[in-house]
């Protein structure tokens, strides 16, 4: 049975799987798993407007997998992997449970295919 072994906030987990859900998003954090990296310089890649790369970026920093910071004109973006770390674990508990589950229903059939066993070996004729 899967333990109710969640992150320490399951609101936290709840917000990270909202923020992976839209393509932009996965995008910009693929880019700032390479570094830390200025707005302006996310949003060159994609067709939107400034104001829209903003809105991910706050979505993203909700959840915790962006942190922001500001120097001068400039704010700059960096990834956070703890929550990533979080939803993997939560992920990998639910993988387990499912690989047990299918070994169990594997041996099972294996044994069902091997069809009943007598429990007294045959005797001989008289």
């Amino acid at each position: 049975m899967i333990r109710a072994r969640l992150s320490p906030d399951p609101d936290r987990l709840s917000a990270t799987f909202a923020a992976l859900a839209d393509p932009t998003r996965r995008a910009i954090l693929a880019r700032l798993a390479r570094g830390e990296s200025s707005v302006t310089e996310l949003a060159q890649p994609f067709d939107l407007s400034l104001p829209a790369i903003s809105k991910h970026l706050a979505v993203l920093e909700r959840s915790g997998l962006v942190e922001r910071r500001r120097e001068a004109r400039w704010r700059y973006c960096k990834l956070d992997p703890e929550p990533l770390k979080d939803a993997s674990a939560w992920i990998e508990e639910y993988r387990r449970f499912w690989e047990q589950s299918f070994d169990r229903l594997d041996a099972y059939l294996k044994e069902l295919q091997k069809g009943p066993r007598d429990a007294d070996p045959p005797r001989p004729a008289p």
